[in-house]
């Protein structure tokens, strides 16, 4: 080792060394995520894990509704009343003030006999939070397993929820994936690359057995799970069921992960970066109360790809030819193992047209990540009680 440090220390000097020293482990770093981390999702499969019960259960699928959504009930209720899955029933849980749009729901029953409805009276002097009206979903439900998803949410295929209650045979909690809606524009491409990746963080981290959360649009688990934890935690927050409650129920053993295109959800969005901004804001406000390993996990990824673009600028600036010349190099190599995973990752979540996005999203979501922190620094009124 001294005998090839003293002929490149002589060359480059000590800063010489220290910086090639900051591409190597910070080039480590980011292989680590993208090939290792990462790179699970492509080759996962379900059946590795114990099989828990004989055959897939009937299965209660929970939607909170806090408006009279009537695009949902006209255009994706349709998509969850058609599942090719032979027990299911949909509750409905309508939190608003508008009777005549409850007695619509009710009579959909007269067609669709596996449509149940609850409401909770909206008053604006006592908010009803998401968390609320799912528990009034769940003593309401009645089968024991449930699948948990949003009005804003589009099943892909009529094999979702068969494929969503396939999970329910090797965990009592099942996660799957969500995207988001796909439209023309760059500002939609940056949203559904957001969205992939960072869900690609979750997931990963719930293939290798070492699960945090979940995302409300696409997530079930079991009433003994449930009722088991004394229901939602963290009752000061209006956010926290697919996070925070969900790191106090999931195990190493009990989570089951279902990825393929067939299974994947979509997200209607209602504006732009803005509103994207604000939505991100909200339910980031959750980030805090996470353990520092789950923490230091999401942001290392994300430090270590700025550090590492600033090491190889400093070293094209400064250093000589050759140097610049193996900087560029450890460059390409790193974008090379992040073209051919998240190629893969798009892949094994439906996500189509997403490479050219990816690098607009590689160079500018650290200066969206921190600009979603520092809105942070500013308490959101609408997350506290």
């Amino acid at each position: 080792m001294e005998q090839f440090l003293e002929p490149f220390l002589a060359a480059y000097g000590w800063q010489g060394v220290a910086l090639a020293g900051i591409l190597l482990v910070l080039f480590g770093v980011q292989f680590y995520y993208y090939v290792f981390s990462y790179g699970r999702i492509p080759s996962y499969r379900n059946n590795r894990r114990t099989q828990i019960r004989e055959k897939e259960p009937p299965v209660s699928v929970i939607v909170p509704m806090f408006a009279e959504e009537y695009t949902f009930v006209e255009e994706r209720l349709p998509l969850l009343l058609a599942q090719n899955y032979p027990a299911y029933e949909v509750v409905i849980v309508y939190v608003g003030q508008d009777n005549d749009f409850y007695e619509d729901l009710l009579r959909l029953k007269n067609s669709f006999p596996q449509i149940y409805t609850s409401k909770i009276l909206f008053d604006p002097r006592f908010p009803i939070s998401r968390k609320m009206a799912l528990n009034v979903g769940i003593k309401s439900a009645h089968y024991d397993c449930m699948i948990f998803t949003s009005t804003d949410a589009c099943p892909q295929s009529d094999r979702w929820l068969s494929l969503m209650a396939r999970g329910f045979l090797r965990g009592d909690i099942v996660v799957g994936y969500c995207g988001v809606e796909q439209e023309k524009g760059p500002k939609n491409r940056f949203m559904r690359t957001w969205r992939m990746m960072h869900s690609a963080s979750w997931l990963a981290r719930a293939i290798a057995r070492r699960p945090y959360r979940g995302t409300f649009h696409n997530l079930g688990f079991t009433k003994k799970i449930y009722f088991g934890a004394n229901g939602f935690g963290q009752l000061n927050m209006n956010i926290g069921e697919d996070d925070l409650f969900m790191q106090q129920v999931m195990t190493r053993d009990n989570v089951s992960v279902i990825l393929t295109p067939q299974a994947t959800l979509r997200e209607k969005t209602w504006g732009g970066m803005g509103w994207w901004l604000n939505r991100l804001r909200y339910y980031a406000s959750a980030h805090r109360f996470y353990p520092h390993a789950v923490r230091n996990y999401t942001q290392w990824e994300v430090g270590s790809r700025v550090l590492f673009f600033l090491a190889v600028l400093c070293a094209i600036a400064v250093m000589p030819l050759e140097y610049k010349l193996a900087a560029v190099l450890l460059l390409l190599l790193r974008y090379l193992a992040v073209i051919i995973e998240v190629r893969r990752i798009a892949q094994r979540l439906g996500e189509s047209s997403m490479l050219l996005a990816y690098f607009l999203y590689d160079l500018f979501s650290p200066c969206w990540s921190l600009l979603l922190s520092l809105s942070l620094l500013r308490k959101d009124v609408r997350v506290w009680r």
